[in-house]
């Protein structure tokens, strides 16, 4: 019952965080909330079990994407402007309703959830559960998946939060440099 509770009460923070990023024009604010959002996302993804994607969850979408939304909007302006009078958004609307209808489509041959003789159930989580400690010698069997069966995919995750970490270091030294050289010429002309 107070699984139901929390996941319910966290969706409901994930839905109120959506709309009122939909309805705001300060981009500082909609960034903050940005990151609550993956804060909420990552709650919802510890609740589930899933600690390895609550944790990129956190670092990459409330903390590096935060950072660099940030680090961008020191370089534009805090408001979004208005729209035309005579815009309509078809394309956008057009293309999010068929990548949509796409994706419905795709799970429709998806088994069901905790199905036991779903393909993964039948084939590669009986190896997984006979076989991780002789191919690994990893007693922890998710530990064993993440880290050996999977070790390229962690790879790549890692290499994801570093590339986005060294971007945001790119992006703010960049904009430090700038102002140094602005300063500096600042003080030459008045010479």
């Amino acid at each position: 019952m107070i699984d139901i509770l929390i996941n319910v009460t966290l969706l409901a923070f994930l839905a109120t965080t959506a709309v009122a990023m939909a309805r705001m024009t300060n981009l500082f604010a909609i960034i903050m909330l940005f990151g609550i959002f993956s804060l909420l996302s990552a709650g919802l993804f510890v609740v589930m079990d899933a600690a390895d994607v609550a944790f990129t969850e956190a670092a990459v979408g409330a903390g590096i994407s935060t950072v660099l939304m940030l680090a961008t909007l020191a370089l534009t302006k805090d408001h979004q402007e208005k729209r035309p009078l005579g815009h309509r958004p078809w394309l956008p609307l057009g293309v999010v309703t068929i990548t949509g209808a796409a994706l419905v489509y795709g799970t429709m041959d998806i088994s069901s959830f905790g199905d036991p003789l779903a393909p993964p159930q039948t084939h590669v989580a009986p190896y997984y559960i006979e076989q991780s400690m002789a191919d690994t010698g990893v007693p922890n069997m998710v530990t064993a998946v993440l880290a050996s069966y999977r070790g390229f995919d962690t790879l790549g995750e890692v290499a994801v939060v570093f590339t986005a970490g060294v971007a945001v270091l790119i992006l703010l030294g960049g904009r430090r440099k700038k102002q140094r050289l602005e300063i500096e010429e600042g003080g030459n002309r008045d010479a």
